[in-house]
């Protein structure tokens, strides 16, 4: 099976990336860019298995059936290296390493690939290290960065790389991928499709765990329950909360198999205490899954106010299609929450576009404090739910 299949709804920008594996000489850097849940890693993975495909035929790269495409999509191929981060930014240390790394010559393959999966959580004097990699690679080496928009990435960088745009696919074909590929009940699929707004990922999480269902009901139906300040300062609670409770159904069983792991390579015992030489390298994995549990939480908040947004987005439909008076009715509008249907229409009935409006922007300023500043994501959400009101 072809290793561009799984790509929904990306018809010119898989074409664009098939003709450039399938050409003797494909530009040497490229930027990847699109809203989360649109495909990004995805795309950069299928593209550089097509770029080191064993497939004779040019037309063929990409096979998705040779070695060197399977290793690339389950990242073991050699001649591919894939970096992202579970933490707050990619390090300067890590900038480097990939650098040189970059130098060095395909092992088997036609090229080595070098993937920056988090391109937009890279601090300036990071991303100048990769500058001069960049702007005059190795002559067998190709970059491909992704990041949610090109503005995201230094100019320097972004004018010496040809830029793709991803774009969200549509909800039917989300649910077609999750009945394809994951056997999901069609029904349920796209409900979750339609909930996690067309975010694949999301919605295959939501589509195979009850749990993530039942939170993300909780935090669309907060505004249902906001009443006076004291609602508001439990409902904060209770969205932190739902956040925390998501990073660690999340990260659990991972944070544990990585322990586990890490024993069993160090021939740790099986029983008693461990012996005073590994007890630093298990310290320091504790400390990385403690950095991972931060981001995560922070990126799981920002999902549920996400979540919270399409409460709002449903209700300012329903309101300019009654001001507009299209004569089909709200039945006719197609919403995000549809499951809340009935609850929705009584909401914007009470309430004016305006004011829905100035929800919407409480919604996304409460986004913007808590992914680009330090502030504590209780008072956040505090101050967010207090201007629901």
């Amino acid at each position: 099976m072809s290793v561009w299949v799984d790509l929904q709804g990306q018809e010119s920008v898989v074409a664009q990336l098939r003709r450039a594996a399938q050409s003797g000489s494909p530009t040497h850097a490229w930027l990847l860019t699109g809203p989360p849940g649109s495909g990004r890693s995805n795309a950069a993975l299928a593209f550089a298995a097509a770029l080191v495909c064993e497939q004779p035929e040019l037309a063929a790269r990409g096979c998705g059936a040779c070695k060197a495409c399977h290793t690339t999509m389950s990242g073991t191929n050699a001649d591919v290296t894939f970096v992202a981060t579970e933490k707050t930014t990619i390090t300067i240390e890590e900038s480097r390493a990939l650098v040189r790394k970059a130098h060095d010559s395909p092992s088997s393959a036609r090229w080595r690939v070098m993937i920056v999966g988090d391109a937009d959580r890279m601090a300036e004097r990071t991303t100048n290290v990769l500058l001069k990699a960049i702007e005059e690679p190795p002559p067998r080496t190709i970059w491909i960065l992704c990041a949610p928009s090109p503005a995201d990435v230094l100019v320097t960088i972004r004018s010496r790389c040809r830029t793709l745009t991803l774009r969200l696919p549509p909800v039917a074909d989300v649910a077609a991928l999750l009945v394809r590929r994951d056997g999901i009940d069609p029904e349920l699929a796209l409900t979750a499709a339609r909930a996690a707004q067309s975010h694949i990922g999301i919605a295959r999480r939501l589509a195979t765990d009850s749990g993530a269902r039942e939170r993300r009901d909780a935090t669309v139906k907060l505004p249902l329950n906001l009443r006076d300040v004291t609602t508001a300062v439990m409902a904060a609670a209770s969205l932190l909360e739902l956040a925390q409770a998501e990073a660690a159904s999340s990260n659990e069983e991972r944070d544990a198999a990585e322990k586990a792991t890490l024993l069993r390579n160090l021939g740790a015992p099986e029983t008693g205490t461990l012996p005073p030489s590994l007890r630093s390298q298990v310290r320091a994995l504790e400390e990385d899954q403690k950095r991972r549990a931060k981001r995560s939480v922070t990126d799981h908040l920002d999902r549920a106010l996400t979540d919270l947004l399409s409460f709002y987005r449903d209700v300012l439909v329903l309101q300019l299609d009654a001001r507009g008076g299209s004569g089909a009715g709200p039945a006719s509008v197609e919403l995000v929450n549809e499951p809340l249907r009935t609850a929705l229409v009584e909401f914007a009935a009470r309430a004016r576009p305006e004011s829905t409006l100035e929800r919407l922007d409480a919604v996304n300023a409460a986004r913007r404090r808590l992914t680009t500043t330090n502030v504590a994501p209780l008072l956040a959400l505090e101050a967010m739910a207090v201007s629901l009101l």
